[in-house]
C-alpha cells in the first residue's frame, strides 16, 4: 500500500497473525507514534533503550525496523489539520504492531479523545495494564513488592462509547421525553444524558483474553470487577457473562470461588485458574490491604480506568505504568500518562511508562531476553540513584539527570547483565 507521508522501511518484514497468534520475524516493522508534548523526549530515549537491548541480547540477529506513523499535533501539521489521518489506521491494519507516546485530548470540548478513537476504530478491545513494583522505585506504601497485578480493561463500550446528549439540545429533550413517558424513568430536568452499553460479545472476548493470559503466564487468579449490585443489567451482566466464559470455554482449567470451597477445601488445584469476582468499590481497599490476593483483573471500561491509575500509585505512579491496547490482530502499546506540555522539549521527564510499554511489546513478541535486560538495567539504575527529577525529589542522595542521560545510564548498565 502506498502512503502519503508514511515511509515504510525497506529492511523490515511485516508482522503477521497465524492461528490467532502473532508471528514475529527477526526484523519486524514496528510502527511508532511519537506523541505530543513530552512525546519526542520520551520516545527518543525509549527507542535508544529498546534498540540497545535488542542488539545486546541477540548480537545483531534481531532488529526492529521502525516506521513512523502520525497522530495528534504532528499529524495535524502534515495532513492539513487532521489529527487522525486515515492512513494511520491503514498502516496499523497492515503492519499490526505499534507503540505510541501520549496524545493531546482537550477536556470538555473540541475533538474526541484520540486514544479512544484509535481503540475503537482498530477494535483494540482490551486495554492491558500490568502494575508491579520495580526495585528501588519510591512508593507511598510499606510493601509495594506485594502488588503485581495485570488489569484487563474492556476498551470499546461502557460510558466510553460516547453516546451522550448535552442538556438543552433537541436530541437531549427527545431522549428525556422518551425515557420519562415511555420507560417511566425519573431524573432531574436539564440533566445531561448518557447511555452505558455493555454487551455479552464485548465482555466475553475481554474475559477470554484475560483467562488465556493467566494460563499463558502462570497466573492463578482472574477476578471480575464490577458494580453489579447497583447496575444489574450492565455491570451485573458483565459478571455473569464472565463466569459463562470460564464455564463454557475453560471448564477444564478453571475453578469458581464457590467450587474452590465446596470441592477443594479452599486449596486451588495445581494447573487451575481461580475465577472470582469483587464489587468495584471494595476492590480499591483490597488492593491496598491485600494486594497479593489479586493477579489478573477483568473489568468494564470505566472501572478499569480508575483502578489502573489508582493501583499504579502504589508502585510509583502512572509515570512508570505501562499499557497496551490489543485486539485479535492489531496491538498498540502506549504511554499511559498525559502529554505534560509544560515539560515539552525540556529533556526532563521520566520515560518509564513508555519504556515499559515497550518491554510489554517485547514480551508480546516473545523477545524475553531483551525485555528482561531492560527491566534489570532499569532497576540497577534506580539502585544507583541515577534518576529523573520525579524520583530525585523523593530519594535522599539521588543524582538527578535528564531524560536522555537516564536512557544512557540504563544502556550502560545492560552490560552488567549480559
Amino acid at each position: 500500500m502506498a502512503f502519503q507521508h508514511i515511509t515504510v522501511p525497506t529492511d523490515g518484514e511485516k508482522v503477521t497473525v497465524v492461528n490467532g497468534k502473532p508471528h514475529i520475524p527477526d526484523h519486524p516493522i514496528v510502527a511508532f507514534i511519537e506523541g505530543d508534548g513530552i512525546g519526542y523526549d520520551i520516545m527518543t530515549a525509549s527507542r535508544r533503550i529498546w534498540d540497545a537491548a535488542v542488539e545486546k541480547a541477540y548480537g545483531g540477529s534481531r532488529r526492529i525496523a521502525w516506521m513512523e506513523i502520525y497522530c495528534g499535533e504532528k499529524a495535524a501539521a502534515l495532513y492539513d489539520g487532521n489529527y487522525m489521518p486515515e492512513e494511520t489506521f491503514d498502516a496499523m491494519r497492515e503492519y499490526l504492531l505499534g507503540i505510541k507516546g501520549p496524545l493531546t485530548t482537550p477536556v470538555g470540548g473540541g475533538f474526541r479523545s484520540l486514544n479512544v478513537t484509535l481503540r475503537q476504530v482498530l477494535d483494540l478491545y482490551s486495554c492491558v495494564r500490568p502494575v508491579r513494583w520495580y526495585r528501588g522505585v519510591p512508593s507511598p506504601v510499606r510493601e509495594p513488592e506485594k502488588t503485581n497485578v495485570v488489569i484487563f480493561r474492556e476498551n470499546t463500550e461502557d460510558v466510553y462509547a460516547g453516546i451522550e446528549y448535552e442538556a438543552g439540545t433537541p436530541e437531549n429533550a427527545k431522549l428525556a421525553k422518551f425515557l420519562r413517558e415511555e420507560m417511566g424513568a425519573h431524573f432531574f430536568e436539564d440533566a445531561g444524558l448518557g447511555i452505558k452499553p455493555i454487551s455479552a460479545f464485548a465482555t466475553k472476548r475481554l474475559v477470554r483474553m484475560a483467562i488465556q493470559y493467566a494460563l499463558d503466564r502462570g497466573r492463578r487468579t482472574v477476578t471480575l470487577v464490577h458494580k453489579g449490585n447497583i447496575q444489574k443489567f450492565t455491570e451485573g451482566a458483565f459478571q455473569r457473562w464472565g463466569y459463562e466464559v470460564a464455564r463454557d470455554e475453560f471448564s477444564d482449567v478453571t475453578v469458581s470461588e464457590a467450587d474452590l470451597w465446596s470441592k477443594y477445601d479452599g486449596k486451588l488445584p495445581e494447573g487451575k485458574v481461580l475465577i472470582n469476582d469483587r464489587i468495584a468499590d471494595i476492590i480499591f481497599q483490597h488492593l491496598l490491604l491485600r494486594p497479593s490476593e489479586f493477579e489478573v483483573l477483568a473489568t468494564p471500561n470505566l472501572n478499569g480506568d480508575y483502578l489502573s491509575d489508582a493501583v499504579a500509585a502504589q508502585v510509583g505512579g502512572v509515570g512508570i505504568a505501562p499499557g497496551a491496547n490489543i485486539g485479535d490482530e492489531v496491538a498498540m502499546f502506549e504511554a499511559t500518562h498525559g502529554t505534560a506540555p509544560k515539560y515539552t522539549n525540556l529533556d526532563k521527564v521520566n520515560p518509564g511508562s513508555l519504556l515499559f510499554s515497550g518491554v510489554m511489546m517485547l514480551e508480546y513478541m516473545r523477545w524475553w531476553e531483551a525485555a528482561d535486560l531492560i527491566t534489570k538495567s532499569f532497576e540497577q539504575t534506580i539502585a544507583d540513584k541515577v534518576v529523573t527529577y520525579d524520583f530525585a525529589r523523593q530519594m535522599e542522595g539521588a543524582t538527578e539527570v535528564r531524560t536522555s542521560e537516564f536512557a544512557s545510564a540504563i544502556i550502560r548498565n545492560m552490560d552488567r547483565f549480559i
